[in-house]
This record gives structure tokens, C-alpha cells and sequence, in this order.
């Protein structure tokens, strides 16, 4: 179970991270970098009842900055590579457990999940078992075996598992791996009876890529869990990778596709997400990937049974996605030189926005709000046409301080949805619609106002609705 330190003790690590990224300065010759607001990420996705994690990077945990972001801002860690088949039986019966052992102690130590990551994989594999030739009841003990000892050795201190990673094609078929070509698809099943038996406690995950909407791919996941769940197979959960481009994220496919998922009764979670852009980044591509993070995130926060969303890799320096995708990069919340980036604070938005500011009962500046007071902010929201299957919606808001920069929300009916707007930027997860600014409209003095209208289809609107500006509920005006 999730144990978390006092929010002092979380204040002077982040205070240790500002000094740490002070002298990351002095070492790589760049300015040091603004540290991101109160609360941390894993303060507010607490706040919701989610984990916040990331992929970690072995032979970095001795770099201060990087070692403390991970431990202020997750709550959850998984092993990049130190899990992989390849690193943990190097040989045949013969184990290295450093890299995995130096993760949990890591997690241990800073009051945090792991997620293991992967047990059994077509790639990455140890020649021994690549290039080895085996009869069938023979690979099936080597699968089993590997399982059991891996997960075995864990117990009790990795809460989830990907069990089997990407077994499909992109056609939905299941891929042609050696597991597959010679024990079918029972290697799948057998995998998860064997991490079962060796921990009975740990949650286990089928994981996968380019799985995140409904397409042909995540229909043949989709049919492989069912089947497995009806077989009596014990399977809790499903990992989306979200490894996804810039400008291309449909964050309402996405809650859609995670809710049919959970509607098997099965766990869901967003395991690697990075989104990465055409090199070199600017000011507009780094906007849109902030909406595009915060558009899963809002696509996870709406699923009740996703627990969660794992970022892959904390900054662009570290990232695995320049190295093999051509010309593209910066895919990660925080930049090259350990600044957090506007994805960040997308992130932080959105699990704030879904539970609330915790805040710091120690800290008179910040002691938390459960019910932020609207005084702030002003909204006027009218349905100024209606018709039996949509509406048009003009919504007007005051704010009582000066922005650069703003976002908007508010939920429809059940069965409404966004046909279109204008002055500004929409997304819909959910019932909940997001808008964020134009190019032309972030800037807003004190007592100025934000207009900005939509259109409807399913139906209506309801005048009215409340409206939040930056995650504050605005009084009715």
C-alpha cells in the first residue's frame, strides 16, 4: 500500500531539487532552471486517488536533479530497461538483479509504487534465448521459470507487472514472436498464472502500443482480455502505451477507448505516455503538446478505473525518441536542461482540476482549498439558440486578475458533444469540455473579460453551467 511522507518533509526535497538544478548549471553551462509550483504532480494526482509515475533511467539515479525530480514528482517509478529479460537473465539460470534491486530501493526509500516493466517481451531478449534453439516443452519451463524467479524476487514490493508487452500486430493479430510461433497463444495465459502464483498481491497488465484508440489493434487486445477474463485467466489490468505526435491526439477517442476496456472489469492505465514533435521546438508546438498532455490526462482522470498515467522519461535529454524517430524529439514534460516545460504544468492542471489543490495544512501561503471561493472569476454561460439535437453557446467570463494565458472549463449534459467553436482552443473528454486561448486572446488585464462560443450536437446545452477559469469555479455572472 502507498505510504506518503509528511508535505514538510516533500517541501524541503523540492527545495533540494532547486539546488541541485543550481549547480547542474555551474556543471553543463546553462541557466538554472525555474522550478515548477506547489504541489508536486504526486500531490495532486494523490488528490484524485491516481498514481503519477515515470519511466526511470538506471545510470542517472546518481544525477542529483534527475534523482530529485523523480522522487518529489512521482509516486510511481518503472524500470526503463533494468526489468528487461536481457538485463535480469544475461544467461540462462543466471540472474542479475542490481539494476532492479537499485529501482526498488530507490522507490522504497521515496514512498513509491513500482511497476514492473516487462516480464515476457519479443524483444530484448538475451541472445541465449534469441538465437536458442528449443522444443516447445522446453520454452514453455524457460517462460515459466523466468516468470516465476523474476516476479518471485519482488514480491510484495512491485504492486504491478506487465506481464506479456506488445503481442500484437497492427492489424490485430497476434504477433510472430518465438513464444508464439511455437506455443500459440497459451503462452499468454500461461505467462499470467505464473506471476499470479508467485505473488497472489501484484496487479498484472497486458501492455501495448498504438492500442490507445479503437482501431483494428486494440480490437484484437480488446478480444484477446475478454477471452482470457471469461477463461478464468488471472489478468487485472491494461496498459496503453501512449507514445504519441503532436497535433494528433484525440483525447475523446482515447476516453472512449479506455472506458470499453473498464467496462470488462479490468484495471486501465496510461504506462509510457510521451508525445513527440517535429524538431526543432517553438513556442506553438510546445502549446500543443501541453494540450495534448493534458488531453490524456483529462481522458484518464474521466475513466474511473484508470489508475493511472506513467510519463516515459522525465526530461528531453533522456529521452529514447530522438534515437529512433528521425528529426523528432522534445517529447518529454521537462526540457534538456531539467526545466519543466509547459506539458508539465498541463499535467498538474488537469489532476488539479479533477481533485482539487491539496495544499499544505503546515503552510499558512498555501493550506489548501476544497472549495475555492469564485470571487476571482466571473462566468455567464447562455445558450442563445437551441434545437432538439444541438445548441449554440456564448460564454462570457471576468477575471479579477491579469493573465498570460488561459483555460476554461465546464461540463455538458450527458450525450452533448462539441461540434465546433470559436476564440479559441476545444477538446471534449467526456462531458468535460476544455478551451483554452487563441494566439490572440491570452493576454487579459485585471477585470478584463474572456469571450468565446460553441456549437452543440446530441443536444443542448443547459444555461447556466458553471464554469471554471485556471481550475477555480467562477460565481455566476
Amino acid at each position: 500500500m502507498r505510504q506518503h511522507r509528511v508535505r514538510t518533509v516533500r517541501r524541503l526535497a523540492r527545495a533540494a531539487v532547486a539546488a541541485s538544478a543550481a549547480a547542474a548549471a555551474l556543471t553543463f553551462g546553462f541557466s538554472a532552471p525555474s522550478q515548477a509550483a506547489d504541489p508536486s504532480l504526486r500531490e495532486v494526482a494523490e488528490s484524485t486517488g491516481r498514481f503519477i509515475g515515470t519511466a526511470v533511467n538506471d545510470g542517472l539515479l546518481s544525477n542529483g536533479t534527475y534523482s530529485d525530480i523523480v522522487s518529489t514528482e512521482f509516486d510511481s517509478v518503472t524500470a526503463e530497461n533494468a526489468m528487461k529479460w536481457e538485463a535480469v537473465e544475461p544467461q540462462r539460470g543466471q540472474f542479475n538483479w542490481a539494476g532492479g534491486d537499485r529501482l526498488v530501493q530507490f522507490a522504497q526509500a521515496n514512498d513509491q509504487l513500482v511497476y514492473g516493466h516487462t516480464l515476457v517481451w519479443h524483444s530484448q531478449m538475451p541472445g541465449w534465448l534469441q538465437n536458442g534453439s528449443f522444443s516447445n516443452s522446453e520454452l514453455r519451463t524457460i517462460v515459466t521459470d523466468h516468470v516465476t524467479t523474476q516476479v518471485s524476487r519482488y514480491k510484495d514490493k512491485v504492486q504491478r507487472w506487465d506481464v506479456v508487452n506488445e503481442a500484437f500486430n497492427e492489424d490485430g493479430s497476434l504477433r510472430q514472436s518465438k513464444f508464439y510461433q511455437q506455443l500459440g497463444a497459451s503462452y499468454i495465459a500461461d505467462s499470467f498464472r505464473a506471476a499470479r502464483a508467485a505473488d497472489p498481491d501484484a496487479k498484472l497488465f497486458i501492455n501495448d502500443y498504438n492500442t490507445e484508440t479503437a482501431n483494428a489493434k486494440s480490437d484484437g487486445l480488446y478480444r484477446l482480455v475478454r477471452d482470457l477474463k471469461a477463461q478464468g485467466v488471472p489478468i487485472d489490468g491494461v496498459g496503453f502505451q501512449n507514445h504519441l505526435i503532436v497535433g494528433q491526439v484525440n483525447g475523446q477517442a482515447i476516453r472512449q477507448n479506455l472506458q470499453r476496456f473498464a467496462d470488462l472489469g479490468l484495471e486501465v492505465a496510461v504506462t509510457e505516455l510521451d508525445i513527440r514533435m517535429r524538431m526543432p521546438s517553438d513556442s506553438s508546438k510546445l502549446q500543443q503538446q501541453a494540450r495534448d498532455y493534458r488531453a490524456v490526462a483529462d481522458a484518464c482522470l474521466a475513466v474511473s478505473r484508470c489508475s493511472g498515467i506513467t510519463v516515459w522519461g522525465v526530461s528531453d535529454r533522456d529521452s529514447w525518441v530522438p534515437d529512433v524517430f528521425d528529426g523528432e524529439g522534445a517529447a518529454c514534460p521537462w526540457d534538456e536542461n531539467y526545466r519543466p516545460k509547459p506539458a508539465y504544468d498541463a499535467l498538474r492542471d488537469a489532476f488539479v482540476a479533477a481533485g482539487g489543490d491539496p495544499g499544505d495544512p503546515d503552510d499558512p501561503d498555501n493550506p489548501g482549498d476544497p472549495d475555492p471561493p469564485t470571487g476571482d472569476c466571473s462566468a455567464a454561460f447562455t445558450v442563445s439558440n437551441r434545437w432538439d439535437t444541438g445548441s449554440v453557446v456564448s460564454v462570457t467570463i471576468r477575471t479579477g486578475q491579469a493573465l498570460n494565458g488561459w483555460r476554461a472549463q465546464f461540463d455538458l449534459p450527458a450525450g452533448v458533444n462539441l461540434a465546433n467553436g470559436w476564440n479559441g482552443a476545444f477538446s471534449q473528454s467526456g462531458r468535460t469540455v476544455t478551451v483554452s486561448n487563441a494566439a490572440y486572446n491570452g493576454t487579459v488585464s485585471a477585470g478584463g473579460t474572456i469571450s468565446f462560443g460553441f456549437q452543440t450536437s446530441g443536444g443542448a446545452a443547459q444555461d447556466g453551467t458553471r464554469v471554471s477559469l485556471g481550475g477555480q469555479e467562477c460565481a455566476a455572472g
